[in-house]
């Protein structure tokens, strides 16, 4: 297994990690993280999922994704923590910052090219967010047992009958008309205050729908982007060179290339979180 190098990034957006739940594929995850060097970074939302937090729960892949974010912050890479509703807690703390890190609702970056980009996670567009709460929770859920039961189906499949994968939510979404015109509803909606905003991009997540395309109406036209998630697509979205990407994670690449040993490698979450808190403190003072 060769060692590679780390790709270079103007912005690295994640959003939809899920972080405390089964469906999390935080080990990948944290392999993609390690692959990067970027000089912005857009956390879009649900990151950590506290509607379903258990105190159970929460295994050392997790935690070291969240070290590896906070060893980015001592680093002194901005890190912009856009809140969602899996993590809506933080938004009583919109405003905070400390160091390169921040915590907002919504912002908006200006582009090397001197284009526009509105990043925000997109929950305020979900009808059922804002009226039954529970039902969103609930589904929630529904979601995170589906993804358990599918990752089972898989594993039969891969390791009895030498089957490729399947992913049930996938085809549950695309055959089921009413969440296609959700999607499709969401995107143009998103899309048309981007325009009216007269913003160049816009940028959300939410959806679990990796997506970039250009979508128009009567008063003009916009990029829009959806960086996906970490439970079912693993996908990102990168800015280099006055260009967006898709990143869309493979997992050969897990058996193929490696990017260094660190200390972290060896210690367990009380000792995770120990360093952690050291770092937090440091850029404190």
């Amino acid at each position: 297994m060769k060692e590679a190098k780390r790709k270079k990034l103007d912005i690295l957006v994640l959003s939809d990690i899920h972080l405390g739940t089964y469906g999390c594929h935080a080990k990948e995850l944290l392999h993609y993280l390690k692959s990067v060097k970027p000089k912005v970074v857009i956390l879009n939302g649900d990151i950590i999922d506290i509607w379903q937090f258990s105190k159970s729960y929460w295994p050392q892949s997790h935690m070291k994704v969240v070290k590896h974010l906070m060893g980015w912050m001592s680093k002194g890479i901005k890190i912009y923590y856009v809140t969602g509703n899996h993590d809506e807690m933080l938004r009583k703390f919109v405003g905070f910052k400390m160091g390169s890190f921040s915590i907002v609702n919504k912002m908006v970056l200006d582009l090397e090219d001197g284009k526009k980009a509105w990043f925000f996670h997109g929950d305020v567009f979900d009808v059922t967010m804002q009226h039954s709460k529970w039902l969103a929770k609930l589904g929630a859920a529904g979601y995170d047992g589906l993804i358990l039961i599918n990752r089972f189906t898989n594993f039969i499949l891969e390791r009895v009958f030498r089957k490729g994968k399947l992913s049930f939510s996938k085809r549950i979404k695309n055959s089921v008309k009413g969440a296609v015109k959700f999607i499709n509803n969401f995107e143009q909606t998103a899309a048309d205050i981007g325009i009216s905003n007269d913003y160049d991009y816009v940028v959300c997540g939410h959806i679990h729908h990796p997506e970039m395309r250009e979508i128009a109406n009567e008063n003009g036209r916009i990029m829009y982007l959806n960086s996906g998630d970490w439970i079912e697509n693993l996908t990102a979205l990168e800015y280099v060179n006055q260009k967006w990407e898709i990143y869309r994670f493979d997992e050969k690449e897990m058996e193929k290339v490696t990017y260094g040993h660190t200390i972290d490698d060896e210690l367990n979450n009380n000792q995770l979180f120990d360093n952690m808190l050291a770092e937090f403190n440091l850029m404190r003072s």
